[in-house]
């Protein structure tokens, strides 16, 4: 990691050999970013207009030939932290480098501001977070939680970071798990929900299975059947709001605590839902990274008491 926490970032790249001769001579500064390292054209723009992109530490223009050894840097704009007011939020730092940050989000904690909770959310607490380093940044979430949905929420710490995992994001690059305690016992070991979603007529909030909605699609594998709820394990291949809720309503076994969509709360006083798992390639030198975080202590709690008593397997 990086120990200069100066609040321009530069990011810096080196440029291999090409094999191919005529490649290697049609090569320049557009190209490279552009086609080699997925620099979106309206960050280049962005880049060009601030004078942000140097070739062996002298300012340079996009046409400009390159050759191997050659390092390109590109001077990120300074940032603001927009309207996100720093605050002392404690979250648990999973992990932090130059380019991402990983938390592990408590359950009742909101995401980012809203009308309804405009403080006292994971940004206040991050952006806090990086005034002490001395560090300004806009706060950037590549996936979002529900505000009583707990565990692993990614932050990219940059436009180029958060550019990058973007377009991952959308290639269907970013692997998530979760974890859920649904009623009763659900028969098959495993299987996928393929329903459509959308916003309920009537409701700013809730979702719906409908025909007209987005494709969603869920794949779920049982860990444990007990007495009360099944234990289940996650896998999104879509993001839609709500739809772990929304679909495990439709398939007739709601999310204990979540009253919103039939689940009920004498066990658990939110939805018990964690986000486990998370496997994405690092924005910058691409290694995959993959992060879990453990249950959270109310469900931990109750998976506990459920394997005190008789289980249904």
């Amino acid at each position: 990691m990086n120990e200069n926490h100066d609040i321009q970032q530069v990011i810096r790249f080196t440029v291999p050999w090409k094999a191919d001769r005529g490649e290697q001579e049609k090569r320049n500064v557009r190209s490279f970013l552009r086609e080699e390292h997925g620099i979106s054209r309206s960050l280049l723009v962005e880049l060009k207009r601030a004078k942000g992109i140097r070739l062996n530490g002298v300012p340079t223009y996009l046409d400009h030939p390159l050759a191997p050894g050659d390092t390109v840097e590109l001077y990120l704009p300074e940032e603001k932290s927009e309207n996100v007011e720093p605050e002392p939020i404690p979250f648990f730092i999973i992990y932090e480098d130059d380019y991402i940050l990983v938390v592990d989000k408590a359950p009742n904690l909101c995401v980012h501001p809203t009308m309804l909770h405009p403080n006292g959310t994971l940004a206040n607490g991050v952006v806090y977070h990086w005034q002490r380093q001395g560090i300004s940044r806009k706060f950037r979430p590549v996936n979002r939680l529900d505000k009583d949905t707990s565990g692993l929420v990614l932050i990219a710490k940059n436009q180029y970071s958060h550019q990058q995992l973007a377009a991952v994001q959308r290639a269907g690059g970013i692997i998530r798990y979760y974890e859920a305690f649904v009623h009763g016992q659900v028969r098959e070991d495993t299987g996928t929900i393929d329903a459509p979603i959308r916003r309920k007529a009537d409701s700013l909030m809730e979702r719906i299975v409908h025909e007209d909605g987005q494709w969603a699609r869920t794949h779920y594998t049982v860990l444990g059947r007990y007495a009360t709820f099944t234990h289940l394990r996650l896998k999104l291949d879509t993001g839609r709001t709500h739809q772990i809720r929304v679909h495990m309503s439709y398939m007739g076994h709601p999310l204990l605590g979540d009253d919103l969509y039939g689940g009920e709360r004498m066990l658990i006083g939110r939805q018990a839902l964690h986000a486990r798992m998370l496997s994405f390639p690092h924005p910058h030198d691409k290694r995959m990274l993959s992060f879990e975080a453990p249950l959270p202590d109310d469900m931990a709690t109750l998976l506990v008491a459920a394997h005190n008593k008789l289980s249904f397997r």
